[in-house]
């Protein structure tokens, strides 16, 4: 526009534009310090938002490894390092940012924050860099690197790893002129409101860092607990035992298993008894462990609640369970079919259980059938039942449910006595002295009751003698001068023995008789 020879008029136009010109372009540069100032204050603005929320993060996670410190103190201290590390470098950079805008009397005058001095003064010496731009490289890579360290083989962090070595990466930039270092490729030069924004982003990077690796590792955490394999399949069934014949109702549940979950109080009793732990329980691996006796036979209820620490307030888990008791097998049961027999005019001893229920819960009925002292005592006394058979109903009771079950018997009345002298029956042979102080007696042979017998009286027989009448169980007068009269190996009887039994309500059969043969 200048070349050649101009009217005046000429000049005086041309000189108007590049007036016009310079005017816009000056606009313009301020327009866009501007537009740099407003986004450091959004970024300012977000920063201070993403920091409040980090804080409170690490806050509630020291909250969590209180109340559960084997599940969240690992990732509380990996928190807490990549805390200091975050926070040291924004310290730096706000530091940074103070000194930057000390330059300017207005730091909210974005347009006046045109030039590069104070960085290029403080980072740069000609083409070296100075002790201030090294150390800012350095916070940089102290950052990057200690991240990396931090994340370093932990599963689900690679990409994380990557954006943070590719966001604070400080290798020298490639250009079409060749390579330019880092520092001197963003920093020399630039006005001071752009540097600011810039030094404001990485701010942003560094809370973005560390809130996307605080919820990747809470993210792990919590992956690692719902996780299949720390899971277990449990027996859901609506009681603890069961009969032959009955349907199974059972259902097979989900149960995780974490042995860093514990509960911080456990208060649990069986069958209404305070457990104490360590002694009757201890909790290991995330359970509770029970070292309690079975009890006597039948169903106990385990009832109770376990307690947890959750965001600071207690939470109760209920415990409502119950398992059964049944009787140690030590010996067989064994019995012969066709034997099943009470004996009428006695007190018939009897024991009736139902495997697997206490006796509380077992109840016997049948005519002449009572409960006496002791587990499963009764007695049958058949004298008043008509009849040969008495079927005797059992009741257990077992989860609210009535298990019903019966026993026939036949009934039998007592077997005939047997004479005795001297406790000998039947034919014998002896001396006529000894006879005469012996004792008459009866007997029940072979039979199962004890039962003695009482004779009361008995008839008294010599060969060619009138018989005798005698009282007792012992020869009278009359009876010695009878026996005295007998001949050698002549022969004596004794009949119509009369015997009595004490608490037997019948008559007895009549008693056999007893043969003496005398040997003098």
């Amino acid at each position: 526009m200048a070349a050649g020879n101009l009217s005046p008029r000429q000049k005086m136009i041309n000189l108007m534009y590049l007036i016009f010109i310079a005017m816009l372009a000056l606009n313009m540069s301020k327009e866009v310090l501007s537009a740099f100032g407003l986004m450091n204050e959004r970024l300012v603005e977000s920063n201070e938002a993403a920091e409040e929320r980090n804080n409170s993060f690490v806050a509630s996670l020291n909250l969590k490894a209180e109340e559960q410190p084997e599940k969240y103190e690992p990732l509380k201290a990996d928190a807490e390092s990549l805390h200091t590390l975050a926070s040291n470098f924004d310290a730096y950079l706000s530091e940074l940012k103070g000194k930057m805008t000390a330059t300017v009397d207005d730091p909210t005058d974005y347009e006046i924050m045109d030039k590069g001095d104070y960085l290029d003064e403080n980072f740069f010496k000609g083409d070296k860099l100075k002790p201030e731009g090294q150390e800012f490289l350095n916070q940089i890579n102290t950052f990057r690197d200690g991240v990396v360290s931090l994340l370093q083989g932990k599963k689900g962090m690679e990409n994380i790893i990557q954006d943070v070595k590719d966001k604070f990466n400080t290798d020298p930039v490639k250009r079409d002129i060749g390579t330019q270092d880092w520092l001197d490729y963003h920093y020399k030069g630039f006005p001071l409101v752009a540097s600011l924004t810039k030094m404001t982003q990485l701010q942003a990077d560094v809370k973005t860092t560390e809130s996307e690796v605080l919820s990747n590792m809470l993210q792990g955490t919590l992956s690692s607990e719902v996780s299949m394999t720390n899971y277990t399949t449990l027996m859901e069934t609506t009681k603890s035992a069961y009969f032959n014949g009955e349907k199974f109702d059972g259902q097979i549940v989900l149960g995780r298993t974490d042995a860093s979950t514990k509960p911080n109080r456990v208060e649990l009793t069986l069958d209404g008894r305070k457990l104490t732990e360590n002694k009757d329980f201890t909790i290991e691996g995330g359970k509770v462990k029970l070292n309690v006796n079975t009890g006597s036979v039948g169903e106990h209820k385990l009832e109770g609640k376990l307690i947890f620490s959750q965001d600071g307030e207690e939470v109760e888990v209920p415990v409502n369970s119950s398992f059964a008791t049944v009787a140690k097998p030590n010996a067989a049961t064994i019995s012969a079919d066709k034997m099943n027999v009470v004996y009428r005019g006695v007190k018939n001893p009897m024991t009736i259980s139902f495997a697997g229920i206490p006796d509380n819960q077992v109840r016997a009925s049948a005519p002449g059938l009572s409960k006496v002292a002791g587990v499963g005592k009764y007695v049958m006394d058949a004298t008043t039942i008509k009849g040969r058979e008495v079927t005797i109903n059992v009741t257990g009771t077992l989860d609210g449910k009535s298990i019903p079950d019966n026993a026939t018997f036949r009934i039998k009345d007592l077997p005939k006595p047997t004479g005795t002298v001297r406790g000998e029956d039947g034919a014998i042979k002896m001396q006529r002295n000894a006879l005469e102080i012996s004792t008459i007696g009866a007997k029940f042979d072979d039979f199962d009751f004890e039962l003695p017998l009482r004779v009361t009286g008995f008839k008294f027989k010599v060969a060619g003698q009138p018989t005798i009448n005698v009282n007792g169980n012992k020869l009278d007068s009359r009876a010695k001068q009878a026996l005295s009269k007998a001949k050698r190996g002549g022969d004596v009887q004794i009949f119509d023995i009369e015997a009595k039994a004490n608490g037997v309500s019948v008559i007895l059969k009549k008693v056999s008789p007893v043969f003496i043969e005398l040997t003098n």
